[in-house]
């Protein structure tokens, strides 16, 4: 009798529990089945969610519900707090599986290459995020004493990193953060948030429920200016054909025209001024320098030579992520992906890596929202069944599901499990309702383990 196909994913976030739930829902899965093991760097599963979504978007944390149904399946098992490649690497993971996928999406800030970004008080975006978001291995504290901060960016990052620095400590204490951060926030002094984009309106990637959130707030007055609403050919061209762009654009444009109200937090949005240099005294930030830009027909724009010296005191850089390079895996500098077709891994020479698969963010790069990864997981999943239908995949030498358990017990690997979620998860919210609270983050991955009985 055939034994199921045996398949790793390493990364136990949306992309990664995506892949898992396309090879339940496949004609392998019922003939000769499939047997599915997640390995995650984290004691928690749900990657992105957990530890890149913001703690005031109970919405978008609400995909975990989902993600869930397809971790419940007894076709799949969760390792959690198990690092790729020191706990496992490639060589043992070919040694259990008949193919391995990739979904370990992107957790570092792109860099952005200008004068005085290494200056005390400029700040990658991703960092902050992993902060305010409670995770494991970032610091317990973060510096917060600029009154007046910049964001360069004008993408969802961009205004969570905003939102967060303009709200009070007290509007977000109702959702998860954890307590170091409430605390953190307390001491927030920041009154003034600007937000920088090069480009116009009509070129802001914002999501226009994202963008509307912004004025939600009692504290937080939004600011545009009315000389920043323009269109050239090219931006018209965006709006007629895109619809979020537009609705974006009319955002902006209603709330360019109205009065400045009293809220005592101001959020401006400033569009065509790019950033050239963050200017500095004795190593640390004192402002930010702008060149004025301007539409070129294209949507485009074009530098003026027109520069604004902007008075603050801490930057922070939300111009996109990047991925970690994968040991043994082959890679794309500029584009902070491993190369594939359909989601096969490509080496240099041109041919697939054998049994080998990615998806995700490390496969196309941190775009699109986190339903994108659908998609994207379908088609390398296709690639994948295509092989073991073809009988291209490898024939693994330990193919049995304890010999994975016994191999990491004898490393000494403190792994978590899918049970272990559940008592963990029962424990945050435990921490949460005397407070009337859903949950209240554990931050520390010794207390994570501890309360998941790993």
């Amino acid at each position: 009798m055939p034994r199921p196909l045996r398949v790793a994913i390493v990364g136990a976030g949306p992309a990664g529990i995506y892949a898992a739930d396309a090879l339940l829902k496949s004609a392998a899965a019922a003939d000769p089945g499939v047997s599915i093991d997640l390995f995650e760097r984290m004691p928690a599963p749900f990657g992105l969610i957990r530890y890149g979504v913001a703690p005031d978007h109970p919405r978008i944390k609400g995909i975990v519900t989902a993600l869930h149904q397809v971790l419940d399946k007894p076709q799949i098992r969760l390792f959690g707090n198990v690092d790729y490649p020191r706990d496992i690497d490639l060589d043992d993971l070919r040694s259990f599986y008949d193919a391995v996928v990739f979904s370990t999406g992107a957790s570092a800030d792109r860099a952005l290459d200008i004068p005085g970004i290494g200056l005390d008080g400029s700040y990658g975006a991703a960092d902050f995020v992993s902060w305010y978001d409670g995770h494991p291995d970032v610091p317990r504290t973060w510096p917060l004493d600029a009154e007046k901060v910049a964001v360069l960016g004008v993408g969802n990052v961009a205004l969570d990193v905003a939102r967060i620095l303009a709200k009070t400590a007290e509007e977000l204490l109702p959702t998860e953060i954890p307590p170091n951060v409430h605390e953190g926030l307390k001491a927030n002094r920041a009154r003034e948030i600007h937000v920088f984009g090069r480009r116009g309106p009509a070129q802001a990637k914002f999501s226009p429920m994202e963008l509307r959130e912004l004025d939600h707030s009692p504290n937080i007055e939004v600011i545009v200016n009315p000389e920043d609403i323009d269109y050239d050919d090219g931006s018209i061209a965006t709006r007629r054909g895109n619809k979020q762009a537009d609705m974006v654009a009319k955002t902006l444009e209603n709330w360019a025209i109205r009065d400045i109200g009293e809220r005592p937090h101001k959020l401006f949005l400033h569009f065509f001024e790019s950033p050239t240099e963050i200017l500095g005294e004795d190593g640390r930030v004192v402002g930010l320098r702008t060149e004025r830009t301007e539409l070129d027909g294209t949507g485009n724009v074009k530098g003026t030579g027109a520069f604004t010296d902007w008075d603050l005191s801490a930057v922070y850089r939300a111009v996109g992520y990047l991925s970690d390079e994968l040991p043994k895996l082959p890679w794309d500098i500029a584009s902070g992906t491993v190369p594939d077709e359909g989601g096969r891994v490509i080496e240099e020479s041109g041919g697939h890596l054998q049994s080998t698969y990615v998806t995700g963010w490390i496969r196309r790069g941190p775009i699109g929202l986190i339903g994108h990864t659908k998609g994207d997981a379908n088609e390398t999943v296709a690639s994948l069944l295509d092989d073991h239908a073809g009988g291209r995949l490898h024939t693994p030498a330990s193919p049995a599901p304890e010999a994975v358990d016994a191999f990491l017990g004898e490393r000494g690997v403190r792994f978590t499990t899918w049970e272990g979620w559940h008592r963990l998860d029962a424990a945050e919210k435990a921490l949460g309702a005397p407070q009337g609270r859903e949950r209240v983050k554990i931050v520390e991955r010794d207390e994570m383990l501890d309360a998941s009985g790993a």
